[in-house]
């Protein structure tokens, strides 16, 4: 199912984020009421925050078919590794989206609007984020799956650069092509 610009697409990820917030909201009152002594509703939203995970990975799996696993066993070790690292590339991608944009922007609104707490919740969360992101990095290197997210990057910055040097072509003379550690070429100045 191609779902690239389309209704569809958007109103997965809508769908995803909602079941997704609802599970997380669901067990934070499945932990207030578990303090103020009330189990047998603490167990509802528990049971509840379950039916809602399951919501979101259905919505998921549509969104990203590529890591749809039936049947590991049927799977080779490239196969294997290749959703693995893609798992990890959405990780990092995620967690830099939160360090670099999302909430830089959400620190800068809560300081114009003079909101302390929220400064201090979303500069944490920040450097948290940071963290993150570094760990499924390392975790890409410590797994041996490097080299698909590197080669993945590699391209992505090549092209870049390709892009901004069609219109520069003064600068294509101080432009080299160096070999990346695993083998890609990769041009710097």
């Amino acid at each position: 199912m191609d779902l690239s610009n389309s209704n569809t697409a958007k109103n997965l990820e809508a769908a995803f984020g909602g079941e997704s917030m609802a599970n997380r909201k669901y067990l934070f009152f499945a932990e207030v009421t578990k303090k103020l002594g009330m189990s047998e509703l603490s167990k509802l939203f528990k049971e509840t925050a379950n039916q809602e995970t399951e919501h979101a990975f259905a919505h998921f799996r549509l969104m990203h078919p590529e890591l749809v696993v039936d049947d590991a066993k049927s799977l080779t070790e490239k196969q294997k590794k290749a959703i693995a690292a893609r798992c990890l590339e959405l990780a990092v991608e995620g967690e830099t989206y939160e360090y670099e944009t999302m909430y830089p922007g959400f620190t800068e609104e809560a300081r114009a609007d003079r909101d302390g707490k929220a400064v201090a919740e979303f500069e944490t969360q920040e450097a948290e984020s940071r963290e993150h992101a570094e760990m499924f990095r390392k975790a890409t290197h410590n797994f041996g799956l490097l080299t698909n997210v590197e080669n993945h990057h590699a391209r992505q910055y090549t092209e870049a650069l390709e892009t901004l040097m069609v219109n520069q072509p003064h600068r294509r003379k101080q432009m080299t092509t160096q070999r990346h550690k695993n083998g890609f070429a990769v041009n710097v100045r």
